[in-house]
């Protein structure tokens, strides 16, 4: 049996029976989509993902990838690179294209809840094929006419792509990149300079790997300055080719001269990338225009969104797997006194001990929150884009997505990886430890979620300095406004002492977030060391939010039937679920107000030495 097990039932529940993602098809943009044809969807997904991805993801740890120091080239395990090549031929990654290109428009919280089985049954494979659509849109929106006609001849000829920005001495601050391009006389550029952590920089799975790079711009007026703002963006190819029919002619000066040797996803190739060393790196610039930044960020929205998605499909099916093997593994005997005799019991399953309890319903609340906490981030895309079919905006929607950006990331990987370490791996006791189960792999394979794309630091900055100081809290102040509403409406039902416990969670949140900002404008350093736990305070007052409307949906449900869109919805267990979260996560955000009230300047003048 694979290692993978998805959740499709759960993620319907939440787009059609939480979030009424349905009320939207059947409208511009999204004419073609009615539920049944989102849930045919999203099993079919769901089985490719079984059967053509999932059985390389263990074989892809252990089975080397090969770099040929001589050749610069990079040999995947053959499993792998069928794994790879499926997906990038198949007709799944039609998904996530724009709709002048694929002919449908499909909605974005459908299309990451699909996304969730790709990332879940192979993260590796994932993070090159998905974002071939990201980069082919980018084309299409930014490109030249031979950059628009590069886009269909990746997905003519399957060719794979990557986002090329970190440098060995610059790390997270892009601003410092020192890799150069000169423009030459027949208007192509060449680049010289040197990348490091470049995913899928160099393998055999494809004939040609396109390369987004982020350069300066040498001799050009406006352009080319110090800073992230200095900076260009580049389309180099590792094969150089013919612009109409695609023809390889040969290799370009880009060459992968090492292959990092990683903790965890071993089967993605890792690469350094050197550019311009003995033969020219030839490229072009997006769009002849110098706005490489913006240009960059349209990858990396995606790139954040499907990092924290990872996360969630990880912990998702490792809370699952933990479930089937308490469920089977026989040890110890039911506690019947914490102080009397046990002998004479029999032996039970672990599944019947309290504590494994606690652990299974812990790991499905925070997998079932972080679910809906990104598809809840989706649904705010549907929600601008059918405002734009109509010829109108939805700035809200619009700037709540931006706004939760770094929280989707952020939370769901730093909880997400914790939660499976401390509680789905310690479920198999010894077992988890080896490698005859796949928890240990996906600890080590989560770890990078955190560090992708912006650690958690510089995520929790962006957040404040960028999401929430700019408007001084305006856009949380409306999301915070809809949290209440939800914990009044709670306050008369069964969900009461749970709706008790968000509104005092708010409560404190928001005292966190004003003394934040009081403190940011008279101590700016020692806000600083308080916003780390400003966003995962946050991610985890969205979260109980979300969790208790699904409670109080499965509720309804139960009560009525007829209202259930999603046949074997768990009901109970989304009940029991944000029933859980609010009673025992919820609490803390009061005890980090008060954490957050006791900083000072202490960590900031100790001598380096004594830190």
């Amino acid at each position: 049996m694979s290692h993978y097990r998805s959740d499709r039932t759960h993620a319907q529940f939440l787009l059609f029976d939480v979030f009424g993602v349905d009320r939207s098809y059947g409208q511009p943009p999204y004419e073609d989509f009615d539920p049944e044809t989102a849930v045919e969807i999203l099993e079919q997904v769901e089985a490719f993902a079984q059967d053509k991805l999932a059985d390389s993801f263990a074989s892809a740890d252990v089975h080397p990838i090969r770099l040929d120091p001589v050749r610069h080239t990079v040999t995947l395990p053959r499993d792998l690179r069928a794994s790879l090549a499926a997906h990038v031929a198949s007709d799944w990654l039609r998904l996530d294209l724009p709709a002048d290109v694929s002919g449908i428009h499909v909605p974005a919280s459908l299309r990451w809840a699909a996304t969730e089985f790709i990332l879940g049954a192979n993260p590796a494979v994932a993070m090159c094929s998905q974002l071939i659509p990201t980069v082919v849109a980018m084309l299409q929106r930014n490109g030249t006419k031979e950059q628009r006609r590069l886009a269909e001849l990746i997905l003519e000829r399957n060719w794979t792509v990557t986002m090329v920005l970190t440098e060995p001495d610059a790390g997270s601050d892009v601003g410092l990149g020192r890799t150069r391009a000169t423009l030459a006389d027949d208007g192509t550029w060449h680049l010289a300079g040197t990348k490091r952590f470049i995913t899928w920089a160099a393998h055999d799975a494809a004939e040609n790997v396109i390369h987004c790079v982020l350069a300066r711009p040498q001799g050009v007026d406006g352009a080319g300055g110090p800073g992230t703002k200095g900076l260009s963006l580049f389309i180099v190819p590792s094969q150089l080719f013919d612009p109409e029919t695609g023809d390889l002619l040969g290799p370009n000066g880009v060459v992968a001269a090492n292959i990092e040797h990683k903790m965890g996803i071993l089967g993605t190739p890792t690469c350094e990338l050197v550019l311009g060393n003995r033969e020219p790196a030839i490229g072009t610039l997006l769009g002849d225009a110098h706005d490489g930044i913006r240009q960059m960020f349209e990858i990396i929205t995606y790139v954040r969104m499907m990092v924290g998605l990872k996360t969630v499909a990880a912990l998702s099916t490792g809370h699952l797997n933990a479930r089937d093997y308490a469920m089977s593994r026989k040890q110890g005997r039911e506690l019947a006194s914490l102080t009397g005799a046990r002998g004479g019991r029999p032996l039970v399953e672990i599944v019947d001990h309290p504590d494994i309890r606690r652990s299974l319903l812990t790991q499905k609340a925070y997998a079932e929150g972080g679910r809906a906490l990104v598809l809840y981030t989706a649904t705010m895309i549907d929600r601008f884009e059918g405002a734009q079919a109509l010829g109108g905006q939805d700035p809200v929607a619009a700037e709540r997505h931006r706004m939760l950006l770094p929280i989707v990331k952020t939370w769901c990987a730093e909880s997400g990886w914790r939660i499976l370490g401390q509680e789905s791996l310690q479920v198999f006791g010894g077992s988890g430890y080896l490698r005859d189960y796949p928890l240990e792999q996906y600890v080590r394979d989560t770890k990078i979620d955190a560090i992708y794309e912006g650690t958690t630091g510089i995520q929790s900055l962006d957040l404040f300095e960028r999401r929430l100081i700019r408007d001084r809290g305006a856009t949380a102040g409306l999301l915070l406004d809809e949290i209440a509403v939800t914990a009044h409406a709670l306050a008369d039902g069964p969900l009461a002492a749970e709706g008790a416990l968000l509104t005092e969670a708010l409560g404190a949140f928001r005292a966190i977030l004003e003394h934040t900002f009081d403190r940011a404008g008279d101590t700016p350093r020692v806000a600083a060391l308080g916003l780390t736990r400003l966003l995962m305070t946050m991610g985890d007052l969205i979260v109980g939010w979300l969790l208790l409307r699904a409670a109080d949906a499965a509720q309804a449900r139960q009560s009525d039937p007829s209202l259930l869109q999603t046949a074997d919805a768990d009901l109970a267990g989304s009940v029991a679920a944000g029933r859980w979260f609010a009673r025992q996560v919820l609490p803390h955000v009061s005890a980090e107000l008060a954490s957050a009230r006791l900083l000072d300047d202490e960590p900031l003048v100790l001598p380096d030495t004594s830190l």
